[in-house]
């Protein structure tokens, strides 16, 4: 049954829970509870119910989908009477907002689709190691703006992802410490020859932006060949980072080590406020001016209902 319901054209396929589960009904879940609990982040409704209904199926979309690019290729380079090169990755975006569950879907993504025996190695990048170290958001004076799209290395971004669909054998990808807050220098994760690689953050479907001169550059959502986008009511998603704050106040912002261990300190009633602070003049206003626009741009959008748990999903016809 299609969640909208109405008979007016859409250019999208718009199926609830129930339907979308039903697609994949007879194939079992890869993933055992053991795997799904250490994949789920915190507060993420995640349990083997959600991994079969949601997951399973767009593991085999987005199969078919690689699948389809590969006979593609072949077809292409015999029209062009060259030897086939190895193809190039198959390139995933995934975007959404702060707290929304984005990264739990992506290492769900990653495990489920490297099951399939087409294409074992799937790698996962975050664009977090993409930011611009806090001595130079410092220096710009756009500390605050962390996490909107100007606090990124825009071009080292594109220069990767171009990178990955030009076939390069070995690709390094810098890395971001959460606990430190910043970008970790000289520890680069290194991509060898993947079949699939996701590409995971909060801006990577963003439209290339129109330069001074009236020109328009690429944008790295340009090489990706499928997006899905993580959706949800924007007041969940703000309470969702509240809760997470409370529990990340019991446990990582205890450590010494951590960015935020000023935090753990807070008492409940502070910590509530303090988030919802930085919600409302940070992540809000990103959500709101720059990441929900670009919910449009998705190849297939996973809509979250106010327990986390995904209730309907839009498809992008073909």
């Amino acid at each position: 049954m299609a969640a909208g319901g109405g008979s007016e054209a859409s250019p999208y396929v718009e199926l609830d829970r129930a339907a979308w589960a039903a697609l994949d009904s007879d194939s079992e879940s890869p993933l055992s509870a053991e795997e799904i609990s250490r994949l789920r982040g915190l507060g993420d409704a995640l349990d083997l119910d959600e991994v079969r209904q949601v997951y399973l199926p767009l593991s085999r979309l987005l199969s078919l989908y690689v699948e389809a690019a590969a006979a593609l290729h072949r077809q292409q380079e015999a029209f062009l009477h060259r030897t086939q090169p190895p193809r190039t990755p198959f390139v995933i975006g995934l975007a959404g907002s702060v707290a929304v569950g984005k990264s739990t879907t992506a290492r769900v993504l990653q495990q489920m689709l490297a099951h399939w025996p087409a294409h074992p190695h799937v790698a996962l990048v975050t664009t977090d190691g993409f930011l611009l170290p806090n001595a130079e958001l410092t220096r710009r004076g756009i500390m605050h703006r962390k996490g909107f799209p100007e606090s990124y290395d825009q071009r080292a971004l594109l220069r990767f992802v171009s990178d990955i669909k030009s076939g390069h054998d070995e690709l390094a990808a810098p890395t971001y410490s959460h606990l430190t807050y910043d970008v970790v220098p000289d520890q680069p994760i290194t991509i060898r020859q993947p079949d699939i690689v996701i590409v995971e953050g909060l801006n990577v479907l963003q439209p290339a932006r129109v330069r001074e001169d009236g020109r328009t550059g690429l944008a790295v959502s340009d090489f990706f060949d499928f997006s899905v986008y993580v959706d949800a009511a924007e007041r969940d998603i703000r309470r969702w980072y509240v809760e997470r704050f409370l529990r990340l106040r019991e446990t990582a912002f205890r450590d010494p080590a951590s960015y935020f261990s000023r935090y753990g300190s807070l008492s409940e009633e502070e910590a509530v406020d303090e988030a919802g602070r930085i919600w409302d003049s940070i992540n809000g206003p990103n959500l709101v001016e720059n990441i929900i626009p670009t919910r449009s741009r998705a190849t297939l959008v996973l809509r979250k209902a106010a327990d986390h748990s995904v209730r309907y999903v839009r498809l992008r016809k073909l």
